[in-house]
Formats: C-alpha cells, sequence, structure tokens
C-alpha cells in the first residue's frame, strides 16, 4: 500500500485554519481527506457539515470526508486511521492535521520520522502555516510560538492582507522572509486557497530544490558585501538584517526591523565538504542546539561522489541522501539554510566552513 500523505497546518489564533479546513471538508474535490483535530481548537468544525452526530471519535463527511478528533494522543489517532484503511473500513486518500493556535508543529513532524509504525504507513507533505496580517505583527512580537509556527514552515499563506494597508503586509512578509527565507509566501483571503496550493508541496522530500527567497540573498549579499566567505566576519555580526538600520531603511522605506529571535542565515561556499568532518560537525551542533533548530536544509558539493548530497532536519532529527549528479556546465557549491531560535551564527559558520576540504 502506498504511503499515505499527511499535511500540518498550523497558524495563528483566527488566521482562518477553520475556514480553509471547511472549504476542505465540504469542497466536492473527489479527494478523501482524514481531518485530525486537536479537540481543544478556538472553534470545532461545524456540524451541520457532519453526517452524523455520534459518540464515535471518526465521523464522516457528506463528500465523504472524514472527520476525527483527538482526544488522546497524536500517534494513537495516526495509527488507527492508517489501520482502519488497511482493514478497508475507512476509505481516505491523505491526511491534514489540524494543531491548535499555539501549538508547536516540531513535534507533530516528529512523530512521522521517530515512530516507524507511522513511518510505515504515512508521508509526511508539508507544514502549511497561516498568519493573519491584521494581528501578526502583535502576534509575532508577543508570542514565540508564533514564529516558531513561522520557522517550521513550508509554505506561508497570509490571510485579512485586505484589512491592512499595503505597506503593512509588505513590512509583514520582508519580516516573514527574514525568519524563513524558504516558505513561499502567498496572500490569500481568510484561508481560501485553490487545494493545489495546499497539498503534495513535498517540503519534506529530499529534492534537489533548495528553495530560498532570492530576495533574501541579495539582502544578506547587500548587507555583506561578499558572497562565499560568509564566515570571515560573521563573529562580529549579530543579524545582517539589524546591522544597518540606516541604509536598511533607504532601500525599503517602510521596513521596520524586528530583531526576532526566530532567524535564518545561509552558508555558501565553493569549496568541497569533507563528509566524515560535516557529520561530526552536525551531529555536534545538533546535540547542543537542536531543541532550537526549527529546519535546515542543505544541497551540498560534497568530496568523492560526483552527485549533490541533499540535507535535511528539523531539531535533533537529521537526514541526508544522493541526489542527482551535477551537471557538467553546473557549478558545484553548497548551500546551507538554517532556521532556528537564537542560534549562533558564528559558530555555525565557521564550524560548516572548517569542514571544507
Amino acid at each position: 500500500m502506498s504511503l499515505i500523505p499527511a499535511t500540518i497546518l498550523t497558524g495563528f489564533l483566527g488566521s482562518g485554519k477553520t475556514t480553509l479546513l471547511k472549504r476542505v471538508l465540504s469542497e466536492a474535490h473527489g479527494q478523501k481527506i482524514a481531518v485530525i483535530e486537536n479537540e481543544f481548537g478556538e472553534e470545532n468544525i461545524d456540524s451541520d457539515i457532519l453526517v452524523s452526530e455520534t459518540k464515535e471519535q471518526i465521523i464522516q463527511m457528506s463528500n465523504g470526508c472524514i472527520c476525527c478528533t483527538i482526544r488522546e494522543d497524536l500517534r494513537g489517532a495516526l495509527r488507527d486511521l492508517a489501520e482502519k484503511k488497511r482493514k478497508g473500513e475507512l476509505d481516505f486518500d491523505r491526511v491534514v492535521i489540524e494543531t491548535t493556535g499555539l501549538a508547536d508543529p516540531g513535534p507533530v513532524a516528529q512523530t512521522f520520522f521517530m515512530d516507524d509504525e507511522i513511518a510505515e504507513s504515512y508521508l509526511l507533505d508539508s507544514i502549511l502555516t497561516l498568519v493573519d496580517a491584521k494581528h501578526a505583527a502583535t502576534q509575532l512580537n508577543d508570542r514565540q510560538e508564533a514564529r516558531r509556527q513561522v520557522g517550521f514552515a513550508d509554505q506561508i499563506f497570509i490571510s485579512k492582507t485586505d484589512l491592512v494597508a499595503k505597506e503593512e503586509t509588505d513590512a509583514l512578509m520582508h519580516r516573514l522572509k527574514h525568519m524563513n527565507p524558504r516558505a513561499p509566501q502567498k496572500a490569500v483571503h481568510f484561508g481560501e486557497v485553490s487545494l493545489a496550493e495546499v497539498f503534495d508541496l513535498r517540503g519534506f522530500n529530499l529534492n534537489a530544490k533548495l528553495d530560498i527567497d532570492p530576495d533574501f540573498l541579495k539582502d544578506e549579499e547587500h548587507d555583506h558585501g561578499h558572497d562565499h566567505a560568509a564566515h570571515d566576519h560573521a563573529a562580529h555580526e549579530h543579524d545582517a538584517s539589524c546591522d544597518h538600520p540606516s541604509h536598511a531603511h533607504e532601500n525599503h522605506g517602510h521596513h521596520h526591523h524586528h530583531d526576532d529571535d526566530v532567524k535564518s542565515f545561509v552558508f555558501k561556499s565553493d569549496r568541497p565538504f569533507d563528509a566524515a568532518k560535516l557529520e561530526d560537525f552536525l551531529g555536534a551542533i545538533v546535540n547542543i542546539y537542536g531543541p532550537r533548530m526549527l529546519r535546515y536544509k542543505g544541497v551540498l558539493h560534497m568530496k568523492g561522489t560526483d552527485r549533490k548530497v541533499i540535507f535535511q532536519g528539523v531539531h535533533q532529527l537529521m537526514g541526508s541522501d544522493l541526489g542527482p549528479a551535477w551537471g557538467t556546465d553546473e557549478t558545484r557549491n553548497s548551500k546551507m539554510v538554517f532556521i532556528g531560535i537564537d542560534l549562533p551564527k558564528d559558530i555555525f559558520l565557521e564550524g560548516m566552513a572548517q569542514c571544507l576540504v
């Protein structure tokens, strides 16, 4: 049986997660979706779109979707659903897990890698984060959970942009990009997005593409004034985006730089890595900083192989894979993005540089 794709839906309170879910559960899209809802959500799925109110935890919808409210642990619910699907008792194509407004998606994502039984049944596709443009600034300033949700995202949907000035939305997008340059951002009207933008995003695939917002790289290079030796003077820099407030403001008149604790930075080099050294170094930093490392991913040039090495991790869990061969006319280089909470950029960049051949 092929693996069941799973999507984690997270986001700020009032950002439209429930609206999005209701659409997923009531639209005739021909996909049978099982939704796992954390019961202590701010508002549960309306009973009017449910076929029957039963004492059971799993309820069938009118369009063939299934809604399952978790009262116990997520692993139990996932195992239960997979077993019912195997036995033919339930028919569904994919799973969406809605986390509560302030949940940390990290442990939910880790479940798919740590639990063998779940890893054998499911494939984690992506983490989607909904951000409410009207209240984003306050929520990002006040709640680390909100900042974490941004750091974890594979795709960010920004709702309620119609309620704020364009400058405010631009400033928000700029801020989110510095927290997470990997995740594409899209303004949506109250959680109304096409399903093609929600499913099969392959955020956890070990693919040979490393999507970093190109403007973020431009910002970084503009701030450093150099490219490859990102480690040369990293030691006396705290955060590129906050180093030069004066000219940062000339560039983006309206962007206020927030020194958020969730930040990202990129390591780049044309020199190949020594695999053993890199493994030792990453093992060591994950030991120390793992809980604060949200997502990290790289496409790496390794000594001794003509293939790209694709690397990614969530918290303390990391894995790598051989990707396609480097093209004959392709410049072999390494790029790795780290997204985390107050990570010591200089230690990471210098350590990575010391692993080069």
